[in-house]
């Protein structure tokens, strides 16, 4: 949970997630539908999917014992180098380092680390200096304790560097360079994407459907639907990534909502519309399930942000 998300977003999602699933097998006997609903709001849904099928795959191969080894963390889906580094130094007292992007910013300003820290030869140097410095024994205290001070002093921008128990040897410090490290390239523009949403009404049920395992938000619930062409039509869009998704045609009537969500690499703006079935019954072409739900239903089923939104507003139309 901690890739890509600060530690107080997650504690209460561990919490929850440790209620739910207290051992590897309760996890692995789970279904991905369960796993992906606790889970949902977290973001990344490639992680829970990992850790859902690496639960899996250590109770077949591990005998349900998680292993304290580097190289067989690393086989299991989702662990990496930093990942496998920071669970056997701190879980198992290994002597290995780790490099998360907390312990990135302060050795890249201590050592003064010109090379940009996500090129190949940033990261060799970080990898290696992690290593070299690494107290043998200490290594999990020493590891949490580089985090902490990323996370609380080493921040990325305005640096405590006053309060830093490392302000006296720092070199970036020395320099006055620290709000320059870690080099970073420049990132690139975001691009933009509107994309439409059916929310298709049949006696009291709203049709849903199931995106595939594979990529973003893969295996999630949403109201179907994609992206605009250029020059197109918000309403004939819909009405052709309905027929390309689900073989039927349909009718677009009034608008619900415009909502935006910015992910990592893109920014979206989605409309979501009512709409009716006008000919064919809808089958799974480009999705890998469809199902009609009553609106109180559709808490069981997990959602990106946009369209848990379009849910709850579902819900709240119904009560009334």
């Amino acid at each position: 949970m901690l890739q890509q998300t600060r530690v107080e977003t997650v504690i209460p999602y561990f919490e929850r997630w440790m209620l739910r699933f207290p051992s590897i097998s309760v996890l692995a006997e789970s279904s991905l539908q369960d796993v992906l609903v606790v889970w949902e709001g977290l973001g990344y849904y490639g992680r829970a999917r990992n850790l859902h099928k690496a639960a899996q795959l250590v109770i077949e191969e591990y005998s349900g014992v998680l292993p304290g080894d580097v190289r067989l963390l690393r086989k299991l889906p989702g662990i990496g180098r930093y990942t496998a580094g920071a669970i056997t130094s701190i879980a198992f007292g290994c002597n290995e380092p780790t490099l998360d992007g907390n312990i990135r910013r302060v050795l890249a300003r201590y050592f003064n680390v010109s090379e940009e820290a996500r090129s190949t030869a940033g990261e060799n140097k970080l990898w290696k200096l992690a290593t070299q410095h690494l107290p043998a024994g200490q290594a999990g205290d020493f590891n949490q304790a580089l985090m902490d001070l990323g996370a609380s002093i080493c921040s990325p921008k305005s640096p405590d560097c006053e309060h830093c128990p490392l302000n006296t040897t720092c070199q970036a410090k020395y320099l006055g360079i620290q709000e320059q490290r870690p080099v970073k390239f420049p990132k690139p523009a975001i691009p933009h994407v509107t994309v439409t949403a059916a929310v298709i009404r049949r006696g009291g049920k709203v049709l849903i459907a199931r995106r595939p395992a594979q990529g973003l938000l893969g295996g999630m619930w949403e109201f179907p639907g994609g992206k605009q062409k250029d020059e197109e039509d918000l309403r004939a869009c819909l009405q052709r990534e309905i027929d390309e998704e689900l073989g039927v045609e349909i009718i677009v009537g009034a608008q619900i909502g415009k909502y935006q969500h910015a992910y990592t690499h893109f920014r979206v703006t989605l409309y979501a519309f009512w709409c009716t079935l006008q000919r064919g019954e809808p089958s799974p072409i480009q999705v890998e399930q469809v199902r009609w739900v009553f609106p109180n239903e559709l808490s069981q089923y997990p959602m990106g942000k946009i369209d848990r939104q379009i849910s709850q507003i579902l819900v709240s139309s119904t009560s009334l």
